[in-house]
């Protein structure tokens, strides 16, 4: 039997989130320090003290290391909650790329990786990176990694270029994707590796102007020169990096269709209640018929990316790796809910495309969203090999 109910508990959880974000973290939706390359890590210290003394702080970490070890379906509840503003995940520690992060080191650290570098990010004092995306390499191919790194029995040697490494500027922790050369003392091939983000040899070159403004510190171009690091660097086993980052995206994707499923909400309010109050041609333009059908077919998208959401969430509490279910999601959530921010922005008319309200920001950071983890197109592909496969 199907059961589609919120537990109590849980559903009193997600309203006391979604009123913290209104009531504490929206009035920051003007601050200067939200800048076009996204929040400075000022005000996400400063958001992320009001979610610790809220209790809201890294709720979806291991019940071990602090957290309250929520399940996806109870992370999709949660994660949408705080969606409504942009700046609500980043308050509550569970935004990008810190949260995707936090869930692999929480399966392939070693204890002594744990605190040094997973313990301080659940407390919300250390950001991370992951850095795959390669300007000529890796990116929605990561078998095409052009990163190197050489082992001599002792230390790796790193070196390559990396862009799109989101929050690069000033993060603690940074997991790297290189491509581990034949050796005697280590199997090759693409292989992670877990180092502080200020050891020599890790330059950032600029930060990339981008449409997007929803992540601390922006998009990083960077590069890596002979970075040197020890053993005890390597995170998980060498070779294996591949198979790593599958573990890290898949949960991933859809925590991003959460948390943005929250935004389009935030944005169908706004249309609502501008085509309440904005009259044209006698009568409040909501009750014109091309504007009605346009909130109608929001209000259709809006439920079918929760129902895809949730169905992905719930398989993947039962063990299942629901790689496909996963892709399945992202690519039609992304698609589904850039639609819904473009209506919102039609509805609104002039003040739609100004910063008058949010939608605006909320319409490009959402453009942005269909390619993060993967593009739709290349999430269609392996959707359609896996149907002809059957």
């Amino acid at each position: 039997m199907i059961d589609f109910s919120i537990p109590a508990e849980l559903a009193a959880e997600r309203d006391r989130v979604r009123r913290f974000v209104i009531d504490k973290i929206v009035p920051f939706e003007r601050d200067p320090r939200l800048t076009a390359h996204g929040p400075t890590d000022e005000l996400r210290q400063e958001l992320v003290e009001l979610a610790r003394e809220e209790k809201l702080l890294t709720v979806q970490a291991p019940e071990a290391l602090g957290g309250r070890g929520l399940s996806h379906l109870e992370q999709a509840v949660i994660y949408e909650a705080a969606g409504w503003s942009t700046l609500g995940p980043i308050a509550m520690n569970c935004a990008a790329p810190d949260e995707g992060n936090m869930f692999l080191l929480s399966k392939v650290a070693n204890p002594e990786q744990i605190e040094r570098h997973l313990a301080p990010m659940i407390a919300g004092r250390h950001r991370s990176v992951f850095a795959m995306t390669e300007p000529d390499g890796a990116g929605s191919d990561p078998a095409q990694l052009a990163t190197t790194a050489t082992f001599d029995g002792e230390n790796f040697t790193v070196n390559g270029r990396k862009w799109l490494i989101t929050g690069a500027n000033g993060a603690k922790t940074w997991i790297i994707m290189a491509r581990l050369a034949e050796n005697p003392h280590l199997p090759a091939g693409p292989t992670l590796f877990l180092t502080d983000g200020d050891q020599p040899g890790i330059v950032i070159e600029r930060t990339m102007n981008t449409m997007d403004r929803n992540y601390v510190a922006g998009h990083g171009v960077v590069r890596f020169d002979n970075l040197t690091l020890p053993q005890s660097a390597l995170l998980g086993d060498a070779g294996q990096a591949l198979r790593y980052a599958q573990l890290r995206l898949a949960p991933a994707r859809l925590t991003h269709c959460m948390r943005w499923l929250g935004a389009a909400e935030r944005a169908q309010s706004i249309a609502v209640q501008h085509a309440r109050t904005r009259t044209a041609f006698g009568k409040p333009i909501g009750e014109h018929e091309g504007v009605s059908f346009m909130l109608a077919d929001n209000e259709i998208a809006l439920h079918q990316c929760r129902l895809t959401i949730w169905h992905a969430c719930w398989l993947m509490d039962q063990g299942e790796k629901a790689r496909h279910e996963s892709s399945i999601a992202k690519s039609y959530v992304s698609e589904e809910l850039f639609k819904v921010a473009d209506r919102c922005v039609q509805v609104l008319g002039g003040i739609g495309i100004s910063d008058e309200t949010v939608v605006e920001m909320i319409f490009r950071d959402i453009r942005a969203f269909r390619l993060y983890d993967g593009p739709t197109e290349v999430h269609k592909y392996a959707i359609g090999r896996k149907v002809l496969r059957g």
